[in-house]
């Protein structure tokens, strides 16, 4: 009986070594497989930010909204500091006098909780760029349609106000618009810097916005009767 006795507890004794093992390798596993994911998330989102700073300097956000081309110049894209920032929009911006006349200003876009986008969700951010939509009238969900009423589109759309070129930037891949709101809302400092909203008409530029001014949103397919289906040589 004894010897039996000890060839069992030997027995379950390596049996205990061997889960005890086996245990600490999952969670190793576990821990560097949780460290590697860290990792490439990092990576990935050190990317994206390059991508949507990339963007933001060769479509000269900065000439408007403030530094320039420069993201090291005071100010960065931290929007109006003066009358001279400010566009006019309208008649008067070729015949001083004449109506309707808008002053417009370039936004903060920086992400500072009171004065620029460090309210906004990146969501929201996507949505101005892709549909032209104020993130501060617009609530922070999908959207699916441009047609006002469907798919989340606001039923009376604020709309952003002009010269923002947002009906060109809406052509431009979903990756891209995601890389522009995830560099400023992650990697520009924030600048507290309170710009005065601009001035509209009432109906926030929906008369200015339509299908018929601007065209259809997604564009229509290659080749249009402008376009050739084969690629001229020279």
């Amino acid at each position: 009986m004894s010897g039996r006795s000890g060839s069992a507890s030997a027995f379950m004794l390596a049996l205990a070594g061997i889960v005890s093992t086996v245990v600490l390798a999952v969670q190793h596993a576990q821990q560097t497989g949780h460290s590697q994911e860290r990792v490439a998330t990092t990576d990935n989102m050190k990317s994206l930010v390059q991508r949507g700073r990339y963007l933001v300097l060769s479509h000269d956000c900065g000439g408007c909204h403030g530094g320039g081309s420069n993201p090291a110049a005071a100010g960065w894209l931290a929007g109006a500091t003066k009358p001279e920032d400010e566009f006019l929009i309208g008649p008067c911006a070729v015949k001083p006098g004449a109506t309707p006349c808008f002053h417009t200003r370039p936004r903060n876009l920086t992400p500072d909780n009171m004065t620029g986008m460090g309210r906004f969700s990146e969501r929201q951010l996507f949505n101005a760029l892709r549909y032209g939509l104020r993130p501060e009238d617009t609530p922070d969900v999908e959207i699916t349609s441009s047609t006002p009423g469907v798919g989340n589109f606001p039923l009376h759309p604020h709309y952003l106000a002009p010269p923002m070129p947002w009906p060109a930037w809406r052509h431009m891949q979903d990756q891209d618009l995601w890389a522009i709101a995830a560099y400023l809302k992650r990697a520009v400092r924030p600048i507290h810097n309170k710009v005065a909203d601009s001035e509209g008409p009432s109906d926030f530029w929906a008369s200015e916005y339509t299908m018929q001014k601007i065209g259809p949103y997604p564009a229509p397919p290659f080749p249009t009767a402008n376009e050739r289906a084969t690629v001229a040589a020279h």
